[in-house]
């Protein structure tokens, strides 16, 4: 079905809503308020009686599903979306993909690389299907103008990146609202696969994929959970640049800082809303080698204005309420009609998944891993924990 909308050239694709909870509520209704113009609501599913009746009473002419398969098999969707548990997100992409439906995976595209490669694997076997990933931080207007400044070299060649993100303050209250929240078994870690994806994306997507990790993380900190809302990791990009990451869920006055650091100027960014950008006149290597003793000594007596070396700007880019998911839905929409470049294409969701699943396996380990690390030691490790809580089956591919 979905080929033949594809072939027809539709104005409009039918989106299939996997999962009728706060994501995929709030992609309803991003659609009907007209924020996507190339997209409707073919059809929901969830296989929670109480969201099955509120879809038909706030989507009274949307059909609605228990099973996803049966929306799958319907005629009544072109594309889906999953905003389900993290572990099923695969699942759902290729059994979507495989029914010649495109396929918009939510973040994370999986909980463990094995996984996520094998839907990103599947989906390359269909090149006439579209499959996207849900990066909505990738249309925030600020990071597009960073990446765009990082890749043109304006601050010379990135050396260290920090980002600090803090903000996810989360109560007690809310790990105990699911029973898969916050385990091993049913969501496949915590921060790292939660709260934090979009950030571990953005990181590589502007500064690079790094090479290894070492990292320390805290799990069940002043919480009663058994997987990590603490983390501090430091990645090395084999070329003398590093990074640290660090993001916890229990500071309540949370920060969030990101700072890229360049030989030739400096990007800060604070509250994801407001980027100071340095410039300086010369390379700084340069602009030490051309002072002296007697210019250090009146670098130290504060004689030089060190504002003469360098300019600075501020750019700061409104982003309102769901706009950024809009914009990811309307570009996919677009791809599936004419073929416009995806901004969040679905290969891409490897990259966090790795970078989480890495940061996992050096604390587990205890030293430093590549990010091309044992796959499988990882698996067996995941499932270790998933056994030791004894609520879910262990996982496998």
């Amino acid at each position: 079905m979905a080929q033949e909308t594809q072939s027809a050239q539709v104005d409009a694709v039918r989106l299939g809503i996997i999962g009728l909870g706060q994501q995929g509520g709030m992609y309803a209704q991003l659609i009907t308020q007209d924020m996507v113009p190339h997209m409707v609501i073919g059809a929901i599913a969830d296989i929670d009686p109480a969201k099955r009746d509120l879809a038909a009473q706030t989507y009274p002419e949307v059909p609605v599903y228990e099973d996803y398969v049966e929306l799958l098999e319907s005629g009544d969707v072109d594309a889906v979306i999953t905003t389900v548990p993290h572990y099923l997100h695969p699942e759902m992409g290729i059994a979507a993909l495989s029914r010649g439906i495109h396929a918009l995976i939510d973040k994370p595209a999986g909980v463990y690389t094995k996984q996520a490669k094998e839907l990103i694997d599947f989906a390359a076997t269909k090149p006439d299907l579209t499959f996207g990933m849900m990066f909505n931080q990738r249309m925030n207007p600020l990071y597009q103008r960073l990446k765009e400044i990082v890749e043109s070299g304006e601050i010379g060649t990135v050396v260290r990146s920090n980002w600090i993100i803090t903000t996810w303050w989360r109560p007690q209250g809310y790990y105990d609202s699911s029973d898969w929240r916050a385990t091993w078994g049913g969501e496949g870690g915590g921060v790292l696969v939660n709260q934090a994806p979009h950030q571990l994306d953005l990181w590589q997507w502007i500064c690079g994929v790094p090479k290894s990790v070492y990292s320390k993380l805290g799990y069940g900190v002043f919480r009663d959970i058994a997987v990590e809302n603490e983390v501090t990791a430091v990645v090395d990009y084999g070329n003398g640049a590093t990074g640290t990451f660090v993001t916890c869920t229990w500071d309540i006055a949370g920060t969030d800082r990101f700072e890229i650091l360049g030989d030739k100027g400096k990007i800060v960014v604070e509250n994801s809303k407001t980027a100071t950008i340095t410039r300086l006149v010369k390379p700084e290597p340069e602009l030490s080698a051309g002072m002296d003793m007697a210019d250090v000594m009146r670098l130290f007596t504060g004689q030089v204005d060190l504002n003469t070396l360098y300019t600075q700007e501020v750019f700061e880019a409104p982003s309102p309420w769901g706009q950024q998911h809009a914009d990811v839905l309307e570009n996919f929409a677009r791809n599936v009609i004419d073929g416009t470049p995806l901004v969040a294409p679905g290969a891409d969701g490897i990259n966090g998944v790795r970078l989480a699943n890495a940061i996992h396996l050096s604390d587990w380990l205890g030293s430093e891993v590549p990010l091309d690390f044992d796959e499988d030691e990882y698996l067996h490790l995941l499932n270790d924990r998933i056994r030791e809580e004894g609520k879910f089956p262990q996982r496998a591919v």
